[in-house]
């Protein structure tokens, strides 16, 4: 393979350690099942996550790749196919036993960020916050007690966030059946918090202090709120500019899996402001 100039965001071959095995299994796995028959696949795996990891972290789009990459057609096809078949799921479960942590989480955190959209999103698919003055999505994300990412699904900002912690609570029942415990704001109050304790989880609400302005850590909730700045640091995520709600979670997991695999092979993630 022809040496390349690497970008900041491609992987290094630590992380590649990490991610590389799951996409070589996946590739392998369709090839037992007679899904890639013919001649040999062209693209190396390792530079198609790189394009991926460009797109979502630089924030441009799809088909404006630079050319030392495959096809952006090749590129997002592979992006479709690994969200659909659950690869960004699996990958995004690295961290947990690294960190010293049980393997499954017992509490989460659930919260909602509502955010524009652009000029390529369907009408349809997107609904006014009136408490937030935004027209556009919302993003629900449930995350553990790391931060790391449990449940997300992207809905038009109209979606109250009851709704939201409704389908995240299924999501993380099914998904984790240890959790027991939800912390959340007030928006969830009354259906999230009966539907959860039908699921076993119970699910507190966590105010501010009456009458403090400003800024103030709100205990429990920061985990949340942290993970958010967390994704921000990906311009894909500044806004929604997927066609599709399902290809806006896999861009959060994308965003995700780059955060997980520089947190357990202890590099830094470079911020804006350092350029």
């Amino acid at each position: 393979m022809t040496r390349h100039r690497p970008y900041p965001s491609d992987l290094s071959d630590a992380r590649w350690e990490l991610i590389g095995p799951t996409l070589t299994a996946w590739r392998a796995e369709r090839r037992g099942r007679g899904l890639d028959i013919g001649r040999p696949p062209e693209h190396d795996l390792r530079r198609i996550m790189d394009a991926i990891l460009h797109v979502d972290r630089t924030g441009i789009p799809w088909r404006y790749p630079p050319h030392d990459f495959a096809p952006w057609e090749t590129v997002y096809g592979y992006f479709a196919a690994w969200q659909k078949e659950g690869v960004f799921d699996r990958l995004n479960g690295l961290v947990r036993e690294a960190e010293g942590r049980d393997a499954e989480p017992t509490a989460c955190v659930l919260d909602a960020q509502s955010i524009k959209t652009s000029a390529n999103v369907p009408a349809a698919g997107q609904g006014i916050d009136a408490g937030k003055k935004i027209a556009g999505r919302k993003r629900h994300l449930g995350v553990d007690a790391l931060g790391l990412l449990l449940a997300v699904w992207v809905t038009a900002a109209s979606v109250s966030d009851n709704a939201g912690g409704i389908h995240l609570l299924s999501q993380i029942a099914a998904t984790s059946p240890h959790v027991t415990k939800a912390w959340a704001d007030t928006g969830y109050r009354t259906k999230a918090i009966d539907h959860g304790a039908r699921l076993g989880i119970d699910v507190e609400v966590v105010q501010r202090e009456p009458g403090v302005r400003g800024f103030k850590v709100i205990p429990r909730r920061w985990m949340v709120e942290r993970t958010f700045g967390w994704l921000m640091h990906h311009r894909r995520l500044a806004r929604d500019y997927e066609t599709h709600p399902h290809r806006s979670e896999a861009i959060i997991h994308v965003a995700m899996i780059d955060l997980i695999s520089r947190r357990l092979t202890r590099e830094s993630t470079p911020n804006w402001r350092d350029t």
